[in-house]
């Protein structure tokens, strides 16, 4: 089972050549880079949520942390596409 398609259709580079539809495939190390960023979000997601409800306070630090990633993956999916 290929858990990880969306991302590689995602990232995946359509083009017409002769009228046809080329479909370009991703690196394989951006793939897995991709799926990290998304994993390490989750999980900074989920770290931010249990100190919201354990101390009853937002940490801002960690929220920098989910910023960043986010801009990060969102930065190379647009430079992909283009």
């Amino acid at each position: 089972m290929n858990t990880g398609g969306w991302v590689r259709r995602a990232l995946a580079r359509k083009r017409i050549q002769r009228g046809r539809v080329v479909t370009e495939d991703p690196d394989e190390k951006l793939v897995i880079v991709v799926k990290f960023g998304l994993a390490m979000t989750g999980l900074l997601s989920g770290l931010e949520l249990v100190h919201i409800v354990l101390l009853g306070s937002w940490n801002s630090e960690i929220f920098a942390a989910i910023s960043g990633l986010s801009g990060t993956l969102s930065g190379i999916f647009v430079g992909k596409r283009s």
